[in-house]
């Protein structure tokens, strides 16, 4: 059915509005003033949009979506204040779910903790339950904690060794003490990977949902493993099959080494999976850890941490082959790196491979941890950047601590990367942060936490103004999938993915942006959420 969307303020470009579009089979057919798009109105329904502002819709470029559904569907542990506050919600949880055989968790962060600020460990998670296991996921992802039935149930004592890129915190005696850090994490796939296919299509379709709620019509998403493709994007097909993938998704896939990679890369045809709505992308790779668990990868030690420079996964020579096999076999390439020794790897590895131009379209996700060099090596190469200035919400507390003044000073440096040309773009890495792009977009363009800390914007000079993060959110998360002459703006011949905004973020405070809600939400030229 062919629509037309009228009376509104829709965003095409800097300073550059129009009124109304015509909308059929997804596509906006045409875009201009009130009066010529309802000239072309013959068998149309007409969307009185009130005045509203419209963009395009958000377009996350980087975050886990089955993961989002998965925190949706298990123990809530954001935000909690203290390692009694974790014990008590446990206990309530398993007796009002009637929870017999684990308890999984995630989201608890012990900077957030009132008093000690410490991991959480065995023997706190001992007090839930010492009758089933209990596994909880920090924040970040990059560590969790265990009670003593997991330990006792995978068998992991003092004589279990240590996991290459990994880390387990031992007792005096040796014996775990219940934190594992990294690939130590994968001790316990027995519990965290026995998703069936019809769980897994639960939490996709609760995080489609919750991110059409919020305005995000496309996500990049990292779901794919090197253990699970096959059921994830099975899981994903389903879903499609059904009519019910009403995000469109971009799948980034992680891998951790070569013969996974190339088993991946030579066996799975691509061509007969892909479609508009869902479709492969980069292959993933992580090169270090997160700051919050001090695992992201430094050049000097922590300064919190003396003797600690992080988690390094990979070797130089193993990164290398890596990014060669990757480049040579023509796919695209996104590297997690955060520290900066990490960060400085993965460059000094695209310089060998990026010789006529980034036309494959390498990047970084997070670049986190910055200097001048770093700043220039990304323009140098065309690398590009896929951020998130949500994490500033936490980390605008911890990170001098961590790196020192000096070096954070050209940290985050997300308007300094756009200014020289950098393809940046927004996501959130959700769920390690909610998927919101306003609160995102609030951090970004006042460089400020949730509750407006700092009262003067940390690193003000790196404040972006409301129309390149915009741009950074559609046009440059569609340049990261080589989909921006279909999505990202809203002009004749692209997608009809947009949002109708309850107030006008290009006009109000800086400070209330985080406040904005959704009215609608249209995907493929339907309305698949609407806010009355």
């Amino acid at each position: 059915m062919r629509k037309i969307f009228h009376n509104g303020k829709i965003y095409q470009n800097r300073n550059k509005f129009a009124q109304a579009m015509l909308v059929d089979q997804g596509i906006i057919k045409d875009i201009g003033t009130n009066e010529y798009i309802i000239s072309l109105r013959d068998g149309c329904d007409l969307i009185d949009l009130k005045g509203k502002t419209v963009i395009p819709g958000f377009n996350d470029s980087h975050l886990h979506l089955e993961n989002v559904g998965y925190r949706l569907s298990n123990l809530n542990l954001y935000g909690v204040k203290s390692v009694d506050e974790v014990i008590r919600n446990a206990k309530e949880y398993i007796i009002d779910n009637k929870i017999d055989d684990v308890l999984l968790g995630y989201g608890w962060n012990q900077d957030y903790f009132i008093g000690e600020k410490r991991l959480l460990n065995r023997h706190d998670l001992d007090q839930i339950s010492r009758d089933i296991p209990v596994v909880f996921i920090r924040i970040c992802g990059h560590i969790l904690a265990a009670n003593s039935k997991a330990l006792e149930i995978l068998n992991i004592d003092e004589n279990t060794l240590d996991v290459e890129g990994g880390k387990i915190l031992r007792e005096d005696d040796g014996f775990p003490n219940g934190v594992f850090c990294e690939n130590a994490m994968k001790l316990f796939n027995k519990f965290l990977n026995t998703t069936t296919i019809e769980q897994r299509k639960k939490y996709i379709k609760l995080a489609i949902a919750h991110a059409l709620e919020n305005g995000v019509t496309s996500v990049q998403t990292n779901d794919v493993n090197g253990d699970n493709y096959e059921d994830v994007l099975l899981a994903y097909k389903e879903i499609e099959k059904e009519g019910k993938l009403y995000t469109r998704i971009t799948h980034q896939c992680a891998f951790e080494n070569i013969s996974a990679i190339s088993y991946f890369v030579e066996n799975f045809d691509e061509k007969k999976y892909n479609s508009n709505f869902n479709k492969i992308g980069p292959i993933k790779l992580f090169a270090d850890g997160s700051l919050g668990a001090r695992t992201a990868y430094l050049t000097e030690e922590y300064k919190d941490e003396i003797g600690s420079r992080g988690v390094n996964i990979y070797t130089d020579d193993e990164l290398d082959e890596i990014t060669n096999y990757i480049d040579m076999n023509n796919k695209q390439m996104l590297i997690h790196a955060i520290g900066d020794g990490a960060i400085r790897q993965v460059l000094s590895s695209y310089k060998k491979i990026i010789k006529n131009g980034n036309n494959k379209r390498h990047g970084i996700v997070h670049l986190q941890i910055t200097d001048e060099e770093i700043l220039k090596q990304m323009k140098d190469l065309d690398c590009l950047a896929l951020v998130q200035p949500i994490f500033l919400n936490y980390d605008i507390h911890i990170v001098e601590d961590r790196i020192g003044e000096e070096l954070a000073k050209t940290s985050y440096a997300f308007n300094t990367l756009i200014k020289r040309g950098v393809h940046l773009s927004l996501g959130t890495d959700a769920p390690v942060e909610d998927l919101n792009p306003f609160n995102n977009l609030y951090c970004t363009v006042n460089r400020k936490d949730l509750n407006g800390y700092p009262d003067e914007s940390w690193n003000e000079s790196e404040r972006m103004d409301i129309y390149d993060a915009i741009d950074a959110y559609t046009l440059e998360s569609a340049y990261v999938s080589f989909e921006e002459s279909l999505k990202g703006r809203l002009e004749k011949n692209c997608y009809a993915d947009f949002v109708v905004l309850d107030d006008d973020i290009f006009e109000i405070d800086t400070e209330k942006i985080k406040d904005i809600k959704i009215n609608m939400t249209v995907v493929d030229g339907e309305i698949v959420h609407e806010n009355q």
